[in-house]
């Protein structure tokens, strides 16, 4: 489906619950802007479909009254679009959203929704590097830099990925100001969530090493990562450092800058680290989301096994 430009003005019975709905999202969810787009999009995407499948713009009464069929028919529809089941299912997700906001907020009530499933998704776990490609990946990722200092910012980027689990975007929104004089780091993940990570030596190294060779002057509110043209560096500028690590070490698809906070996180776990402890240090909400990497270590373990016991191979 392709974006109406004159959407609000073919329904306008909907532009305040959608307007009100878009503003709690960003406003009390904070949402990241991709999520918020991408929410905004399923839902025009859905009251335009009821339009043709009602075979008028949709109203409140429409919307209160809508069948767990009718839901189901939108989902059908969008795997006919060619959407996959991950994007059906997120597709659904901005839906469910909406219909809830609409209860919360005494608008309307429809539990129709509550009554259609989303398309079950194969389990995909995360991919780690192992050690010593991780390790090597730190150690070449100057070699591609125009300048010495924009080696020193790539290493210490890559470095803070590894060696602290941050992801890009939170490694990228650090200021000079947030680089400790002790050795925690506080971070700004998503929804606006602080945590405390440890600072480990090497970190440090690779962070004071950049601040040294840097040319620009880094104020304590600006970015503590720049570009070549002095601005806050775009998280493209490290995809291509690490696409240019897998075309000269042989790495996977799956060994981009997201895949260093994978490594971290698994490499903790199979050298005993406490699952609890892990999930703080990468931010993440539910325990549920962290234990993914117990499958991903024992798959790795089995990996070791298999290449270096004697007996895995009788």
């Amino acid at each position: 489906m392709t974006e109406n430009p004159n959407f609000h003005l073919i329904y306008p019975a909907l532009m305040p619950l959608l307007g009100g709905w878009l503003d709690y999202l960003r406003a009390e969810k904070r949402v990241s802007p991709h999520s918020f787009k991408a929410y905004e999009r399923d839902v025009r995407d859905f009251l335009t479909f009821l339009a043709a499948h009602l075979g008028k713009a949709p109203t409140k009464a429409d919307l209160r009254d809508l069948k767990p069929a009718d839901f189901r028919a939108f989902l059908a529809r969008r795997r006919r679009d060619g959407l996959t089941p991950a994007s059906v299912a997120r597709t659904l997700s901005g839906v469910r959203s909406f219909f809830s906001y609409l209860r919360r907020n005494d608008i309307l009530r429809n539990d129709a929704i509550n009554g259609v499933s989303a398309p079950k998704l194969p389990k995909r776990l995360p991919r780690p590097l192992d050690p010593a490609a991780a390790l090597k990946s730190l150690d070449m990722a100057a070699d591609f830099a125009p300048v010495g200092w924009v080696g020193d910012r790539d290493i210490a980027v890559l470095t803070l990925l590894y060696g602290c689990g941050l992801r890009i975007s939170e490694a990228l929104g650090l200021n000079r100001r947030d680089v400790p004089d002790g050795d925690m780091l506080r971070v700004m993940g998503k929804r606006n969530k602080e945590r405390l990570v440890p600072l480990l030596p090497v970190v440090r190294r690779a962070i004071e090493t950049y601040l040294t060779s840097c040319p620009y002057d880094l104020p304590p509110e600006g970015p503590l990562f720049i570009g070549v043209q002095g601005k806050r560096l775009n998280a493209r500028m490290i995809q291509l450092v690490m696409q240019k690590l897998r075309q000269v070490l042989g790495l996977p698809p799956s060994a981009t800058p997201h895949a260093l906070r994978h490594s971290f996180a698994t490499h903790l776990l199979t050298a005993g680290g406490d699952l609890r402890t892990i999930q703080e240090l990468l931010g993440h909400v539910s325990l549920t989301t962290t234990q993914h990497y117990t499958d991903v270590d024992t798959a790795y373990l089995m990996d070791v096994y298999n290449n270096a016991h004697p007996g895995a191979k009788d």
